[in-house]
């Protein structure tokens, strides 16, 4: 049953799964060439999927894949094709010139990184549509270990920005396991303690492995290997880390002499762990699907063993089997998915790294723990050598001395420490400016002293236009940014030593000016205005396409014994009316 063809020209956010498009001829020999496979038109089967990817678990066959393009319009269209599993083995993309004769590209994890069209962790191919065309596409794929194949079409400036965004979340991971690697290294180096080596072991082989899985490795740390080393040395650094864990475990929790007869099958999980490599160097193609499942079969022992350590009261089992479970949530999810048990997406398909990442930063948590129960257990033992010595004079008068000497010192921290609280009760964590508090202590001070000598007080009220659409669009982290952007912009608009900028709340902010009228708080705000017009910075949900903000100004001069709250209620009012005049502009009460 045919599939009907993508629409190349319309992509929802710039990019359209192909999987509930493609057609799958399974070639079980692989010997099917692609004259071979055309002949077989007929016999290609409609894929069936709804999820993101085609899963067809460890096989030995081959799998043909045809999808239909079409271009409705009557401009050309440049696309690309991505196949997001850098593990598969062998790609061969076969795409029709304008006269129809196809050509092929050749790639795949077996091949040199050089052989890619388009430079990316995966395997991307761009495409041309021409004006009112369709156009057929033909994907034949085998791999050594699991057949996942999620492929998607992408518009070239949706994907670069994807790119972009997903080569950052990549270098923060690596970062991050390589920060925690040095510094429990130099605890290893410090303290001469084996468990922070066997930790650094262990992030050491995981990030190996994940690089090998995402493609990294075989990108930045071996582009001109070809053959099956970079799918088993992704399988390698999964067995070494899984072996360097459980080591890690047994010391970490004591299970040698907490469950004895457990910490026998845990013996026999680290044989496995660290055995399984052989078998993958020489027998990959034969024992991934096998090895695959053993470690499925062996994560959940693994839990219950820390489960058990945990109800016998073990403090460090509290950690690991914490740290475990994510880890294991992820990694099962993404073997699952690699036997075809589950469906493939983002969190199948980045599970082992999500649950990896939570567990490190977990594991560094509990090692932090053990540092500081052995500086406890140290204090103890100190603690009880004092008591037992108290009885002499000269202790005593010792242990006066220290004690007031540590009092001065602690009563000088507490004071920093007040002063430093004092300051953070007043500025805005988000934004460096003046939180609500200090504008209102700052507004009541300002207006008591206009009373009394007779000036104008001034404050204006600042909202960002349509700030939640683009908290919606961009997501919290870059509208936190945006407000960051923001608040520096206003404040750099009102440099007199008595003004103040400060956050109101959320997406407001206001400033508070002695002495000034109302037409020198109306140039002040438009200031402000047009200065955070001049940033253009990009808002795709607003109507001109960047950010912009809208303000509310309003001044008087105070009567003794009034309350600035009409003054606030007037700012306010100008700021509603500036917004119902459509916003981007200043109004003064």
């Amino acid at each position: 049953m045919d599939v009907a063809a993508v629409d190349a020209a319309a992509l929802p956010h710039g990019a359209q799964s192909l999987t509930a498009y493609l057609s799958v001829l399974e070639d079980e020999g692989g010997g099917l060439d692609f004259d071979g496979a055309r002949a077989r038109d007929a016999e290609f089967r409609n894929a069936g999927k709804a999820d993101e990817a085609l899963s067809f678990g460890y096989t030995r066959s081959a799998f043909w894949l045809r999808v239909v393009l079409r271009n409705p319009g009557d401009r050309p269209l440049e696309r690309l094709v991505e196949i997001s599993n850098a593990r598969l083995s062998d790609i061969r993309f076969y795409q029709p010139d304008v006269d129809g004769r196809y050509h092929v590209q050749r790639s795949g994890s077996a091949h040199p990184y050089a052989t890619r069209p388009y430079p990316n962790r995966y395997y991307v191919y761009p495409v041309r549509l021409e004006p009112h065309a369709r156009q057929t596409i033909y994907v034949r794929v085998w791999s050594e270990g699991a057949k996942l194949i999620p492929l998607t079409l992408w518009e070239p400036a949706a994907y670069a920005a994807y790119q972009r965004h997903d080569y950052l979340v990549q270098g923060a991971y690596f970062g991050a396991a390589g920060a925690m690697m040095l510094f429990n290294f130099v605890l290893f180096l410090t303290l001469r303690d084996r468990l922070y080596l066997m930790y650094v072991g262990f992030v050491f082989f995981a990030v190996m492995a994940l690089s090998g899985q995402n493609g990294l490795a075989q990108e930045w740390l071996w582009p001109g290997v070809s053959g099956s080393w970079p799918n088993t040395a992704a399988s390698l650094g999964f067995s070494l880390s899984a072996g360097m864990l459980t080591t890690f475990m047994r010391r970490m929790i004591n299970t040698r002499m907490v469950i004895p007869r457990l910490d026998r099958v845990l013996v026999g999980l680290q044989l496995f762990f660290f055995c399984a490599p052989l078998a993958t160097l020489f027998f990959y193609v034969q024992t991934a699907g096998p090895i695959t499942t053993l470690w499925a079969v062996s994560a959940p022992l693994i839990m219950v063993i820390g489960i058990v350590c945990a109800f016998k009261r073990q403090r460090p089992a509290y950690f690991f089997t914490a740290a475990y479970l994510l880890f294991f949530l992820g990694n099962a999810s993404s073997s699952l998915a690699a036997l075809a048990i589950l469906p493939h997406n983002t969190i199948t398909n980045y599970g082992s790294q999500i649950g990896s990442c939570i567990e490190m930063l977990m594991l560094a948590f509990a090692l932090a723990d053990r540092v500081y129960v052995m500086r406890r257990e140290k204090e103890k033992a100190q603690r009880a050598a004092f008591a037992a010595q108290s009885d002499l004079i000269a202790g005593l008068q010792e242990s006066e001395r220290l004690l007031e000497s540590r009092v001065n010192q602690r009563t000088r921290e507490l004071k920093v420490a007040n002063e430093h609280l004092a300051a953070l009760s007043m500025t805005d964590g988000l934004t460096a400016i003046a939180n609500r508090r200090r504008f209102d202590e700052v507004l009541s001070a300002e207006w008591a002293r206009a009373a009394r000598q007779h000036h104008m007080l001034a404050i204006g009220l600042l909202d960002i236009d349509y700030f939640k659409q683009y908290n919606d669009h961009y997501g919290h982290q870059q509208g936190d940014e945006c407000l960051r952007v923001v608040a520096a912009t206003f404040k750099a608009q009102l440099q007199r030593g008595g003004d103040l900028v400060a956050r109101y709340g959320g997406e407001e902010f206001a400033f508070v000016a002695p002495a000034t009228d109302a037409d020198q708080a109306l140039a002040i705000a438009d200031g402000v205005c047009r200065a955070v017009a001049a940033l253009e910075l990009p808002h795709a949900r607003a109507p001109g396409g960047t950010l912009t903000v809208s303000l509310g100004v309003a001044s008087w001069m105070p009567l003794a014994g009034e309350a600035p709250d009409a003054l606030l209620r007037a700012a306010d009012q100008a700021l509603y009316r500036a917004k119902q005049l459509g916003r981007n502009r200043v109004e003064v009460h």
